[in-house]
């Protein structure tokens, strides 16, 4: 073995050694959007009253990136902190560490997460936002949190595929929809190019179609989805699918593909999928070989 690979050896020795000592946290979610974490074995005994739970944000760069919670002791022996719905944790990945006594914080591990009460979640949408806090393990096993604070929001429910288009059922929540409310695709390459679709409404709940023609027409690339509650005047509300225990729905929720034959471009394969911030898309990509007109879009897609 080279020094090289004993080097490389001894490392993935030390990192599942580190992996086996690292505290766990179970995390229990509630409807609110708080979230309880309850943590074994976080450090020192006997420094219990100096423990907390830090959260820390990707690429953190400020002190809003960082929120301290206070361990406590619980019944069953281990420490428990609380994050409720009250305090603001902005969009993003939240990594979780247990810190003792001051001492230099340690990644979490996660336990087991109770996401129950996060399955066709409704919030009353009466604070102006939804917040959303989901926990998740990381590719590398560790414990993160994905979190999500849009004011107002607008929730994407069922997808209806048809032949050359898809009908997107959902609601919208901290502001209301008025007679002119409608949703705008809009070119990711090309923020000026926009197509306008109508929808239906019945209180908070709309309903609208959404043609691939004119998105094919256009080539290659993918459209966002933005609802104008308001019309031309109010905000831009981005569509998005949050209200569920599924931090990461890109490869999870897939839908077919239409085949369109274009006049400029060719053959193109369109269909609506999430991007990496669960936000609803619709790629329009070049005709995949071997692709059925009711075949399945690749997991992950085109774009983010």
């Amino acid at each position: 073995m080279t020094a090289l690979a004993t080097s490389q050896a001894a490392s993935h020795a030390g990192d599942d050694e580190e992996a086996s000592a690292a505290p766990r946290a179970d995390c229990i979610a509630d409807s609110a959007g708080g979230l309880t974490f309850d943590v074994t074995d976080p450090g020192e005994p006997g420094a219990t009253d100096a423990a907390h739970l830090l959260l820390r944000r990707r690429d953190a760069d400020s002190a809003e990136d960082y929120v301290r919670l206070p361990l406590s002791p619980s019944a069953d022996g281990r420490l428990r902190a609380a994050l409720p719905s009250s305090v603001e944790l902005a969009e993003g990945r939240w990594n979780a560490y247990a810190q003792v006594a001051g001492g230099p914080p340690r990644r979490l591990m996660p336990g087991v997460n109770d996401l129950r009460s996060l399955v066709d979640r409704a919030p009353s949408g009466s604070r102006g936002h939804v917040a959303v806090r989901i926990p998740y393990a990381t590719k590398q096993g560790n414990l993160s949190v994905r979190s999500w604070l849009r004011a107002p929001h607008a929730e994407t429910g069922e997808i209806e595929i048809a032949e050359a288009a898809m009908t997107v059922h959902g609601r919208v929540y901290g502001t209301p929809l008025t007679d002119t409310a409608h949703v705008e695709a809009v070119r990711r390459a090309e923020p000026d190019t926009v197509h306008r679709t109508a929808l239906t409404a019945e209180g908070p709940e709309f309903t609208f179609a959404l043609p691939y023609g004119p998105l094919a027409a256009a080539g290659a690339g993918p459209w966002d989805l933005w609802l104008r509650p308001a019309g031309d005047s109010g905000p831009r509300v981005r569509l998005a699918r949050l209200l569920d225990d599924v931090p990461d729905k890109k490869t999870i929720f897939t839908y077919p593909v239409a085949r369109l034959t274009t006049a400029g471009h060719g053959t193109v394969e369109t269909g609506p999928y999430y991007t990496n911030d669960n936000d609803l898309a619709v790629r329009v990509r070049e005709a995949q070989a071997g692709t059925g007109a009711d075949g399945k879009a690749e997991a992950g897609g085109t774009g983010s």
